[in-house]
């Protein structure tokens, strides 16, 4: 079903009936309200002590992951151009976990999958604001810093879930069936702009090889380091399949926006992300299966 929804967005933008504005208004869209909606409603499950057991697992196995993968983006890539360094530094912090991840883990694990990807991702969004836009330009203030971490309304929606989850409270009935169903949005129309991302890319000019390392790095790599220690130290299933998946997904679309801004090779930034989310789509089912067999 993602496949054939990736496709669909792939043919709308090569026919041009989404032309880039249409693209680049679904992706706020996705971003602003149905991703917080999505995460406001993986949050209206019962408490329990074994779901604050695994929130904290998983959000100290992401706190890792990051901390791995700026020390990977200062080591790995120094034979590379200053600019193109930058991009690859960037696109190994933030990947599209968010994007990208949040739809997948929901797919193969259901409404806990979301959940949990949820808490994974709070680490990943504060990197993205910190040490992530650090790379491209001098850091930013502590004040402009948590303005853009607290302001980001995947950050917002988490808060209100968790206040959600903890009292037990919901909202008035026709509230939750209005946040549901822009909820039940987010697979399809996240699967379509990665459709629309992917028909900007021509086959000719996108492979290269610090693309290649790259993908190798960020699809196989990562994961790869993610998973053998939660299987030596017996994480459960769940939080270990939703930690490897998140960790094996692609470049961010932020890496393009911030490499125009700051103009370090946007072309080549395109490439990272159009080749490593088409590759993605080859590793991320066989990740799953390798989680679901083990």
């Amino acid at each position: 079903m993602m496949f054939a929804l990736i496709i669909i967005g792939l043919i709308l933008k090569k026919t041009k009936v989404i032309g880039k504005e249409g693209q680049k208004s679904m992706t706020n869209l996705v971003i602003d309200l149905i991703l917080p909606c999505n995460i406001i409603f993986s949050f209206m499950i019962k408490f329990s002590s074994k779901i604050a057991q695994d929130f904290m697992v998983i959000l100290i196995i992401s706190i890792l992951i990051q901390v791995f993968c700026v020390i990977l983006g200062s080591v790995l890539y120094n034979k590379c151009s200053v600019k193109r360094k930058k991009c690859l530094r960037y696109a190994t912090i933030c990947s599209n976990a968010g994007f990208l991840g949040n739809p997948i883990a929901q797919g193969v694990y259901g409404m806990m999958g979301l959940t949990l990807a949820s808490i994974y991702l709070i680490p990943q969004r504060i990197m993205m604001w910190s040490e992530g836009v650090s790379v491209f330009t001098e850091a930013p203030t502590k004040k402009e810093m948590l303005k853009k971490i607290f302001s980001h309304p995947c950050i917002i929606a988490c808060e209100i879930g968790v206040v959600l989850m903890l009292t037990g409270w919901r909202p008035p009935h026709f509230l939750q069936e209005t946040i549901t169903s822009i909820s039940n949005c987010n697979t399809a129309m996240s699967m379509l702009v990665i459709g629309m991302i992917l028909a900007d890319a021509d086959p000719r000019t996108l492979v290269d090889k610090d693309v290649l390392f790259y993908s190798v790095i960020r699809l196989i790599f990562i994961p790869f380091c993610v998973f053998i220690p939660c299987w030596m130290f017996h994480i459960d299933s769940l939080v270990k399949g939703v930690s490897v998946l998140l960790a094996a997904m692609p470049a961010g679309a932020t890496t393009t926006i911030l490499a125009s801004k700051y103009d370090c090779e946007e072309e080549f930034s395109v490439k990272l992300v159009v080749f490593s989310t088409a590759a993605s789509l080859l590793t991320t089912p066989i990740w799953s299966l390798i989680l679901m067999k083990i």
